[in-house]
């Protein structure tokens, strides 16, 4: 079936068109000469006209059906050569042959309901899939990718887009198998790799420092230096505590015998001999120690310290540096204070060497510092192994980012892969179904076409059109086979001539819709008599008298019944006119049911040369003035009292007075007793000053009550006068209701 039109960029409608929603069965559309009536039909006959290029046709299921478009058209295609091709129809078909094919047409419009049925289900299957995918995509675009773009916006490249993202994190999902690493972890290396390219790193050179730290420990320090005991003089030296100053005087004593101290001839060989036997050998052994390893301390410190300078120089100058330098800056302070205090120390020992000292110990900062050198050479053999190997090692970050994005949303993952597992699941299997219905339609409507072909003819056509003719006085023409060429046929007048040329183009109309009307029932190809189609009728009844009129919206009323009932192949029914009798005649069913879901209004218009439309939906907008009287009637609550009397008053002057030839007084008797009389004509009464004059104050204050008093008066009038049915069916009183009798 057909659900809806748009229409637009086409003839007099603009580019925002027309849309036709919503319709059913039965479309009544009304619209004047010339507003877009026959544009409409046309495009519906053929959508795939290039003109209607920006025009669609929604259809029930997405499934086309085949539509036949009676207008101007068809009337030039099927009557402009003179002759008609035959229309097969069940002409030779027995009970049993029809029964036969009808219950194959019912089973073949169940298959077909099921069919759009389960598509319908399939489409919203696959919409709850497509919404699932689209909320699972922002869900992961907010919580995963704006969350982290800043810091891994090098890993997403090339999935910066939703629908690649969300690819991505269900490949990584399925197939990365990296070992977990922290967010710090892989933080520290995005800075490292995700930075500028990196570049190799020197190595910060180890510092040697054992041999200091040997001699720092070298008992000499502790040990006094002194003279040989057993000498005479010792005895005063060691006494009076002179070791180190007679030793550093021993360099001022000159040959001339003067003392260095008191600067007298007082030296004597003999205290010469003591001075040199008290210093002895093994005095100058240590003494000479002592210098030697303070030399040798004070060049290493020194270099060691040079060597430090320049490493915290080079460090602090580095922006790429791994060293802690804070830490190391603090040690070598440290450290440099105590080469400091261990050289005056060693200076005093060398003056002094009586004196014992205890050098301080570097040990813990010199290892401090070198375990800082350690660490830092650790992290740049790590870097330059990095730069050695950058694009592999690169390659196993972005995979252990992945893996870290997914372990950590791991939950709302595995919750969507479920979902759509079974919503796939669901999906092929309605497709599954659905095919199978594809393939029962297929072969059903095969043994259908199979059995019309045996069963058909066109004869009944022509018979049934002949017939229609002759009834409503078509004597002079009827329709005969052609002799020339099989299965067409022409229309003959009495006198054996051909009438091609002679119709009236009233004759030739009718003639021409007789023939569609049996094209509708059967088809110009035996095998598709029975299929499904729709009928659109664009003004049939121009250049047909009055008499015909009601002869074509009597049969097309026919159709309209046997498309409610479902009887037939005949399923839809669009039809256009400009004629407001016609519209009213054919759209007129019993009276009784002014509204009907499987009907639809829309009048079309054309403002301004452009056309538009306007849905009334099941309200039919072409009524009479008497049945829009009744209509005002029935909204009386919504009106005043002047205009309710002018209605009443109306009515029983069309209904009892004009039609029926009663008079006032004939309504008057119909009550059986002098009261209900009196009542009656003061209705009469009432009905006609209000109609003719204006009320004083005092009728307007009882207005409410008169008003509801006299209405059932007026009830009470078409009740005596026998016309009740006339009142409940233009009152729009339910069928099972009585109306009560006063």
């Amino acid at each position: 079936m057909l659900e809806s039109i748009t229409i637009k960029g086409v003839a007099t409608y603009d580019k925002t068109g027309v849309q036709i929603d919503n319709l059913r069965k039965i479309n009544f559309i009304y619209g004047s000469n010339g507003c877009g009536k026959t544009t409409l039909s046309k495009l519906i006959y053929s959508p795939t006209d290039e003109a209607y290029s920006n025009c669609r046709l929604g259809w029930k299921g997405n499934l086309p059906v085949n539509v036949l478009v009676y207008n101007k058209d068809f009337r030039e295609r099927n009557f402009g050569k003179g002759k008609m091709d035959g229309v097969f129809t069940l002409g030779q078909a027995t009970k049993e042959d029809i029964e036969a094919i009808e219950k194959m047409q019912s089973k073949l419009a169940k298959i077909k309901d099921k069919g759009i049925e389960k598509k319908n289900t399939l489409e919203k299957q696959e919409e709850t899939k497509s919404k699932e995918d689209n909320d699972f995509k922002e869900a992961i675009w907010v919580d995963i990718y704006k969350e982290n773009e800043d810091g891994f916006k090098e890993a997403f490249r090339g999935f910066m887009k939703k629908d690649s993202f969300r690819d991505k994190i269900l490949v990584e999902f399925n197939s990365n198998k990296e070992t977990l690493s922290t967010i710090e972890e892989l933080k520290e290396k995005s800075q490292t790799i995700f930075g500028k390219t990196p570049t190799p790193l020197s190595l910060v050179s180890t510092i040697e420092f054992k041999r200091l730290l040997d001699i720092e420990s070298d008992k000499i320090w502790k040990k006094k230096i002194i003279g040989k005991a057993d000498v005479p003089i010792a005895g005063l030296i060691q006494k009076l505590n002179l070791n180190d100053w007679v030793n550093e005087g021993r360099n001022y004593i000159t040959e001339n015998e003067t003392c260095p101290f008191c600067q007298q001839k007082t030296i004597t060989e003999n205290f010469k001999k003591q001075l040199e036997d008290y210093f002895d050998e093994s005095f100058t052994q240590d003494t000479t120690r002592v210098k030697v390893l303070s030399d040798e301390y004070n060049r290493i410190s020194q270099n060691l310290q040079s060597l430090l300078d320049q490493i915290e120089s080079q460090q602090n100058s580095s922006s790429d540096s791994k060293l802690n330098i804070e830490s190391f800056s603090a040690l070598l302070k440290t450290l440099i204070s105590q080469f400091v205090t261990n050289k005056e120390l060693l200076g005093n020992k060398g003056k002094e060497p009586s004196r014992s000292i205890e050098l301080v110990s570097t040990k813990a900062q010199l290892e401090d510092i070198q375990k800082l050198i350690d660490e830092c050479n650790a992290e740049v053999k790590a870097h330059n192994d990095i730069v050695n190997d950058y694009t592999n090692q690169r390659n196993n970050l972005i995979k252990a980012i992945w893996k870290y994005l997914v372990e950590t949303h791991r939950g709302t993952i595995e919750a969507f892969i479920k979902k759509q597992e079974g919503l796939e699941k669901g999906i092929q299997a309605l497709q599954q179904q659905h095919k199978d219905l594809q393939d029962k339609y297929v072969e059903l409507n095969k043994k259908i076409r199979e059995a019309n072909k045996n069963v058909t003819s066109v004869q009944p056509s022509v018979d049934e059109i002949n017939r229609i003719l002759k009834s409503y006085g078509f004597l002079n023409f009827e329709i005969v086979p052609s002799k020339n060429e099989p299965n067409q046929y022409q229309i003959q007048r009495e006198d054996g001539s051909i009438a091609e040329s002679t119709l009236s183009e009233g004759e030739a109309t009718f003639i021409t819709f007789l023939y569609y009307l049996q094209l509708a029932k059967g088809s110009t190809k035996e095998d598709s008599i029975t299929e499904e189609r729709i009928l659109v009728i664009d003004d049939p009844i121009s250049s047909l008298d009055s008499n015909i009129l009601f002869v074509v919206s009597s049969l097309i009323k026919e159709i309209v019944k046997s498309i409610k009932q479902n009887i037939g192949s005949i399923k839809q029914l669009i039809l256009l006119t400009h004629n407001v009798y016609f519209h009213k005649e054919v759209s007129f069913i019993d009276g009784r049911t002014p509204k009907n879901g499987d009907t639809h209004y829309w009048i079309i218009r054309k403002n301004n040369s452009v056309t538009s439309i306007q849905a009334f939906e099941m309200e039919n907008p072409i009524q009479s003035s008497y049945e829009l009287l009744w209509k005002e009637l029935r909204n009386s609550s919504k009106n005043s009292g002047i205009t309710i009397q002018n209605t009443m008053r109306r009515i029983i002057e069309n209904y009892f007075k004009i039609l029926g030839k009663y008079a006032d007084d004939d309504l008057i008797e119909s009550f059986g007793n002098h009261q209900e009389q009196e009542i009656c004509r003061s209705l009469v009464c009432w009905i006609n000053d209000g109609s003719h004059g204006l009320p004083d104050d005092l009728y307007v204050e009882q207005q409410d009550t008169i008003i509801e008093r006299y209405f059932e008066v007026f009830k009470q009038i078409f009740v005596k006068m026998r016309h009740e049915e006339h009142y409940k069916m233009m009152y729009r009183v339910p069928e099972n209701e009585k109306v009560a009798v006063a």
